[in-house]
């Protein structure tokens, strides 16, 4: 593989970096002048095609340890989606791979759905409750295993990393908003509109690297112009 530019900023390694958000992430990252290292399956290296020869990509999946052990040498964050897919621990074995060979120290920020709960304080409209619930049953096809994610999280709750969980309000494609707002608590009047522009998922994981006060949170995001933003900040102001 032809040697990557040096960047003047950290060295970060991006997990998932050629799926929607992954490749949002890629972006972001290269703008602020991270040395950046991508994560994804071999059939998915050519989606990272418009970044050849700015970042480097170590192809498999990412629940294989010995990938992750390579992809996340040296690195001083690691953002990793933790994507729910079939029935082998994906995203728990994921999760547990990036925070056992991440250096010491390193900010490890994941993302997930607004359905991940820490403490159980959420409030979840009938309609997301729906959604998990059929989700869940899509088990049974061996495609998506939510309870997977679930365990994803409990293991990330419980390490003593410098963690974040992001989590993902309902998703949209469209310019940046900004950076999104966020609660701790799913059912806050902040996060009603339940909206956030893809980018801007990605943008908030990127920016969750140099803020400390986000360590160890599992924010609830949402877009900074919806409508129920506004009105918080009106009310705020």
């Amino acid at each position: 593989m032809e040697p990557i530019p040096q960047h003047t900023g950290k060295k970060i390694c991006i997990v998932g970096a050629s799926g929607k958000l992954g490749r949002y992430m890629v972006q972001h990252a290269l703008d602020r002048g991270y040395e950046v290292v991508g994560v994804c399956r071999e059939k998915s290296v050519h989606k990272l095609d418009d970044y050849a020869g700015r970042i480097t990509i170590h192809a498999g999946f990412t629940n294989d340890r010995d990938v992750i052990e390579r992809a996340v040498e040296g690195c001083d964050a690691v953002l990793a989606v933790l994507a729910p897919w079939g029935v082998n621990d994906y995203a728990s074995g994921t999760a547990k791979a990036v925070m056992d060979f991440a250096k010491p120290g390193a900010r490890l920020v994941f993302s997930c759905g607004w359905h991940i709960t820490r403490d159980g304080k959420d409030r979840y409209s009938r309609n997301i409750r729906a959604a998990v619930a059929f989700a869940r049953f899509l088990r049974f096809t061996r495609l998506i295993d939510m309870n997977d994610q679930y365990r994803a999280a409990d293991l990330v709750f419980k390490s003593e990393t410098r963690w974040t969980l992001v989590r993902g309000s309902d998703l949209e494609e469209g310019p940046s908003q900004g950076l999104p707002v966020w609660s701790r608590h799913v059912g806050d009047p902040i996060l009603e509109s339940n909206t956030t522009r893809r980018t801007d998922f990605a943008l908030f994981m990127v920016e969750a690297v140099t803020d400390d006060s986000l360590i160890r949170e599992a924010p609830a995001i949402n877009g900074r112009t919806t409508p129920s933003a506004l009105a918080h900040a009106s009310e705020a102001a």
